[in-house]
């Protein structure tokens, strides 16, 4: 890994701080990269909390690698999804351990991504990259059913669109590109999918010198919201015992190797149809949503501490990549959707859900005073609840309790003038 003790982390915006943090604590020093001018709004400001420097991209991509080289870091780290291709090219162009530029669009590009997969003989979903809504309009009517339309390039699922006709295609398409992305930067064009039917499973990953190791994974239960099909409205873990484990993790691994996956965190969303298990999509960066601090309670362990283990000490993360869990818990994640808008009074039935027993977080987004908005998007998400238990059936029956409350009496509204 070279003589180096400094790691690059790349667009470290948001919960990815933790991991600069984990770095730190290590005893790695971390400096920060940006890879464009400004900070996307969507992300807030920049922490630069214990960062020893902060490169900032200025459009020179030789100067970049110049400035950059003069710090001389062990390994150019990726944190947000923005930063995926910066940072397979700043660590090629340094010479250092990572996933390199050959396959890098295939790490972004929705299309490209699916494509990918398809050539290296995995089971992929249909799909279509569409230039202009009369095309996509077509696809559905030849396709018929129900079709996923998004951009090629996003986050946080901005802009997915479930379409049962031709005519709800082509509104997505206009809807996609009439506005810039989560980046906020404009949207380069649309892919159309197929429908995929089945469980929606988050599969996280970390990978070290081409070694793979699952670190945690989870079910999605979704419901039908605010006029918003296949809301996520939760998530609960799985066990390496469970009957979809295996072949969820064979086929993520092998995802994985298709795209060229040999160093640093993924975060993967794959359907378990009744064909066996299909990509969703595949994001080459830590998952977000502060999971990783639930998945330490969960199994010991977490995407960022083996995404420091991998760079820091390869050869203990290739002793231990295929070792079990050291804890055994069960775990949910609970996301709420407000039915409601207007001047938050308060959270009335908040203290129910902090009395259960298996809750280890309550995040409330919105405060009291704060306008809340109804929930049509993970920005406007405004509550995630947290849960751990070594006992299945206490963690499950608290997660149907969380999602009970949640609904029209969780939110107190000051009346409307």
């Amino acid at each position: 890994m070279g003589k180096g003790r400094t790691i690059a982390l790349v667009d470290p915006y948001g919960a990815v701080n933790d991991l600069g943090k984990a770095f730190r604590d290590a005893g790695l020093d971390c400096v920060r990269v940006q890879s464009t001018p400004e900070v996307p709004p969507s992300y807030g400001p920049a922490d630069l909390t214990g960062y020893s420097d902060n490169i900032v991209h200025d459009g020179d991509f030789d100067h970049m690698v110049a400035r950059l080289a003069e710090v001389g870091p062990t390994a150019v780290v990726v944190g947000s999804e923005l930063g995926v291709e910066f940072t397979d090219q700043l660590g090629e162009a340094l010479g250092l351990p990572g996933n390199g530029t050959a396959l890098s669009e295939a790490r972004r590009d929705k299309f490209v991504q699916i494509e990918t997969l398809r050539a290296a003989g995995l089971p992929t979903t249909r799909q279509i990259r569409v230039d202009d809504p009369d095309g996509l309009a077509a696809w559905h009517r030849e396709t018929g059913g129900r079709i996923v339309v998004k951009p090629v390039r996003s986050a946080r699922n901005d802009g997915v669109s479930f379409c049962d006709t031709p005519e709800q295609s082509r509104a997505a398409y206009h809807r996609i590109m009439s506005r810039n992305s989560v980046f906020d930067v404009p949207n380069e064009g649309v892919v159309a999918q197929e429908y995929l039917s089945g469980t929606e499973f988050v599969v996280n990953t970390v990978s070290c010198e081409g070694h793979h190791r699952v670190t945690d994974m989870w079910r999605y239960q979704k419901i039908t919201v605010n006029g918003m099909r296949d809301r996520i409205n939760g998530m609960t873990s799985l066990s390496p015992t469970d009957p979809d484990w295996d072949s969820v993790a064979a086929y993520s691994y092998a995802t994985l190797d298709a795209l060229g996956i040999r160093f640093g965190p993924v975060h993967l969303e794959v359907m378990q149809t009744d064909d066996g298990p299909r990509l969703v999509e595949a994001g080459a960066r830590l998952c977000g949503a502060d999971v990783a601090r639930y998945a330490v309670l969960l199994t010991g362990e977490s995407q960022v501490d083996r995404t420091v283990q991998a760079y820091a000490d390869p050869e203990r993360f290739a002793a231990e990549h295929r070792k079990p869990y050291a804890l055994d818990n069960h775990g949910a994640m609970a996301f709420f959707a407000s039915p409601v808008e207007g001047v938050l009074r308060s959270y009335p039935h908040a203290h129910l859900i902090e009395e259960l027993e298996s809750c280890v977080g309550l995040r409330l987004r919105f405060t009291p005073g704060e306008r809340l908005v109804r929930t049509t998007d993970d920005e406007s998400e405004p509550v995630v609840v947290g849960l751990i238990h070594p006992e299945r059936s206490v963690l499950l029956q608290d997660f149907a309790t969380v999602c009970y409350l949640d609904g029209f009496g969780f939110y107190d509204l000051e009346p409307e003038r």
